[in-house]
């Protein structure tokens, strides 16, 4: 295994902290809610003379809120920021059933019933996950980066080991083969991204606090994701790859007009498809798991026929064990492939057609 150059870890966290905080600044923008706030859910406690609704149980748990629940009488309250024309800047923490300055507060969401317009710049449960996913980051490459000073030309241990492979692996399989002689520049974001969307993917697994939001499932999370990849690609844009795009060499002038828009489109359905696969594919696996774990009360009738919840527990437990260890997989594979497939886009848009393609050492 290649050693990881001194200079380069000790230099990341500077690139590391200030990427991190640009996501989670304009993460929460691209959720603002207006006139409502968070979608209203229905119970999820069926009456006894009908059939248990997993549906409602399930789009709870997968949409974002602003508490944590803990145990089903138990919840922690995350900080509110609102703003309205109508009553300005409000602050409080959130407390289900709480009527604050017009603000109602119910099954996780903040609602007015005077319908006024309101901006909701709370710290959502995904907006703390993505906060704690940062704070993790910045003291786990700090250190490393700290034990790479200190322990010059030693073996790496501790945390240190466990970083350094997926750190070299990155930075060989992923982003030298994809970006091409020029990756140096980026490393810093495809790092970032990588261990930014692994962290969340990891936490999205915790079944309590602090750990549970579904953020790299939720949709907002994932376009801002795409639209600072959008960027990066094309900002690195050659203008050998703009005139690809927009007058491809040696092809008559009729089909030139064609194949221009043909590449347009495809300029930004490289973003959409980064947004949607990691979005589809989280959402897909916290929605199993937890339609697995309805099989219990599905089976049990809400609680009403104790054989049924036990026949419904004894599927529903081993099947739920196995999917959440593929989960696992699911976590680092996702995470990989985003950083791989923006790796690639950015080496197509540095690429020079002119000199034929680029190698790697």
């Amino acid at each position: 295994m290649h050693r990881v150059k001194t200079s380069y870890t000790v230099r990341y966290p500077k690139y590391i902290l200030f990427l991190l905080v640009c996501m989670t600044l304009l993460a929460p923008l691209a959720s603002l809610r207006a006139e409502g706030g968070e979608a209203k859910t229905e119970e999820t406690a069926a009456p006894k003379d009908e059939k248990f609704n997993p549906k409602p149980m399930i789009m709870h748990h997968i949409a974002d809120s602003h508490e944590f629940d803990v145990l089903d009488q138990f919840a922690v309250p995350l900080p509110c920021f609102l703003w309205s024309s109508a009553t300005g800047v409000t602050t409080f923490l959130y407390h289900d059933g709480k009527e604050v300055n017009g603000y109602t507060c119910e099954h996780g969401g903040i609602e007015r019933k005077d319908e006024t317009f309101f901006l909701d710049l709370s710290i959502t449960k995904n907006v703390f996950t993505m906060l704690l996913a940062a704070i993790i980051m910045i003291i786990v490459f700090t250190s490393v980066a700290k034990a790479y000073k200190t322990n010059k030309g030693k073996a790496p241990k501790g945390t240190q080991s466990v970083i350094e492979p997926l750190f070299v692996f990155i930075r060989d399989e992923v982003a030298k083969p994809g970006i091409g002689p020029k990756y140096e520049k980026y490393m810093p974001y495809i790092m970032t991204i990588f261990f930014f969307i692994l962290t969340l993917n990891l936490l999205g697994l915790m079944p309590v606090f602090p750990g549970g939001a579904n953020v790299t499932g939720n949709i907002s999370f994932t376009c801002v994701l795409a639209f600072v990849a959008f960027l990066a690609i094309n900002v690195s844009g050659t203008k050998h790859y703009w005139s690809h795009i927009f007058w491809m060499p040696g092809v008559a002038w009729p089909m030139k007009i064609f194949l221009a828009i043909i590449e347009v489109i495809g300029v930004f359905t490289k973003p959409v498809a980064l947004m949607i696969r990691l979005f589809a594919n989280m959402i897909a696996g916290h929605i199993i798991v937890l339609s697995l774990i309805c099989l219990i009360f599905i089976f049990g009738k809400a609680g009403q026929s104790m054989a049924g919840s036990g026949l419904g527990a004894a599927v529903a437990v081993p099947f739920t064990l196995f999917i959440s260890c593929i989960e696992v997989l699911v976590a680092f594979i996702q995470a990989f492939i985003f950083a791989m497939l923006t790796s690639v886009f950015i080496g197509m848009a540095l690429e020079d057609h002119s000199e034929g393609h680029h190698t790697t050492d």
